[in-house]
């Protein structure tokens, strides 16, 4: 009924064929990284705040209790070498937001110089493109819950999120502290849109109010007042790390959902009735080996990174920095690199596509209070790298006097090798590496 059908139309029909079959081919075959662009992850920050590296169960502490955080661990690649720049948690909040250092995005102290208001240094964001605004180019809703010191949620480009305005971040600091429920309506109300959890609960960062049941494991072991309390509220954190998976799953978002975990910075105990006094004469209640210090104790964090069925679990003694969160959550969500980014795109190596290259990580040190806002170099007060096993401070409060570990036989930096001649060839070596890597 079709008449006489002409060669040239079976062999265009045989063509259009055979692309359909290729095709439909292609769609079974595709690379799971492919089929990945078309659902990209929901990706879940956990930032803890003022804990000591050594202080989980999973990074073998006999006395610490966090289930929750080690059973997330040993399904995640865990990096026990994990770094932040610097140790002081405005500066570096504000490096993990942009992916950049200190003195490349300005927020490098926590207070402004007195006599400027806190919102007159919002300026220095808002010159960045922080995270949630890069995610929303693919899509990506974001949500702020805790520590912010940036002002507004808006501010760093949340399209939802708690903190208003004031200092550490006013009603974003009842995350995990007071309720859990703004999650729970975020997760109910995203539908099916990929998102951008910021989840920094003021935890265990003082004040030590966890309740009683959180004391009462640590009671009797010869501890202090503030290391009960600190111990307490790290079991609160872990608690509410717990709570924030239960919401995942009742929300049906934890099978496709990236979790990275760090810490903003250290933090040890001092004993009771002991305070100290930091650079600028401020009072501190803290070991000043840890918070706001070069020392492993301030600027060391575990990191890790769970992705059901995508991530292998496994400890990696790689060095790995807080900046290279952003890069590899960009490539996550299927985004091109910033270019101008320090930081590296972890997530090949993540997915066992690569190995990591041998790397030197730097990091600065500032005044919690700025002595100049648009000089970052005018606040310094250390500079430091770790290559290998090796460890090279200077202290630039003090004329760059060096400081020279070895990491390997001597963690807790008690042994300075910068006087011994046979280590003046390192040392020279990592001091030029920092002088190149710091802004001239």
């Amino acid at each position: 009924m079709f008449g006489q059908i002409k060669p040239g139309f079976l062999i265009a029909l045989a063509f259009v064929a055979l692309l359909a079959s290729c095709a439909l081919q292609s769609e079974k075959t595709a690379p799971a990284e492919f089929a990945q662009q078309e659902e990209p992850p929901n990706i879940v920050w956990i930032i803890a705040d003022d804990q000591a590296y050594s202080d989980f169960g999973f990074m073998g502490h006999d006395l610490v209790r966090t289930p929750h955080l080690d059973k997330l661990a040993s399904e995640s690649a865990v990096f026990p070498n994990g770094y932040v720049p610097t140790s002081l948690c405005r500066a570096s909040l504000a490096t993990l937001i942009t992916g950049k250092y200190a003195f490349d995005h300005g927020i490098c102290f926590n207070d402004p110089p007195d006599g400027i208001p806190h919102s007159a240094t919002f300026r220095f964001l808002q010159m960045q493109k922080p995270m949630p605004m890069a995610l929303k180019n693919a899509g990506y809703r974001s949500m702020q819950t805790g520590k912010f010191w940036e002002g507004i949620y808006t501010n760093g480009g949340f399209a939802d999120g708690m903190t208003k305005g004031t200092r550490h971040g006013d009603a974003g600091l009842r995350i995990g502290r007071k309720t859990m429920e703004p999650i729970d309506t975020f997760l109910g109300g995203v539908g099916e849109d990929p998102f951008f959890l910021w989840f920094a609960p003021y935890l265990p960062h003082a004040p030590f109010d966890a309740v009683e049941a959180y004391k009462e494991p640590f009671r009797g072991k010869g501890l202090g007042r503030r290391e009960i309390g600190y111990y307490a509220n790290i079991s609160w954190l872990d608690d509410t790390v717990g709570q924030l998976m239960e919401l995942l799953e009742k929300n049906g978002k934890a099978e496709n959902t990236v979790i990275m975990f760090i810490v903003d910075n250290g933090w040890l105990p001092n004993r009771d009735g002991e305070s100290f006094r930091d650079l600028q004469n401020r009072t501190i209640r803290f070991d000043p080996r840890s918070k706001s210090s070069p020392y492993e104790g301030g600027v060391r964090t575990p990191v890790f990174v769970r992705w059901p069925d995508r991530i292998k679990p496994g400890r990696h003694d790689d060095l790995v920095s807080s900046i290279d969160f952003f890069p590899t959550t960009l490539a996550l969500a299927g985004l091109p690199q910033a270019e101008e980014l320090p930081g590296r795109n972890l997530r090949p190596f993540l997915e066992q596509r690569s190995s990591l290259n041998p790397r030197t990580v730097f990091g600065e040190i500032y005044y919690h209070t700025s002595v100049d806002l648009d000089d970052p170099t005018v606040n310094v007060t250390h500079r430091w790298a770790r290559k290998g096993d090796w460890k090279l401070i200077l202290n630039d409060f003090d004329g760059g006097r060096p400081e020279f570990y070895n990491l390997a036989s001597d963690p807790d930096e008690k042994t300075n090798l910068a006087g011994a001649p046979q280590h003046a060839d390192q040392i020279s070596s990592l001091r030029a590496e920092i002088e190149e890597w710091w802004p001239n």
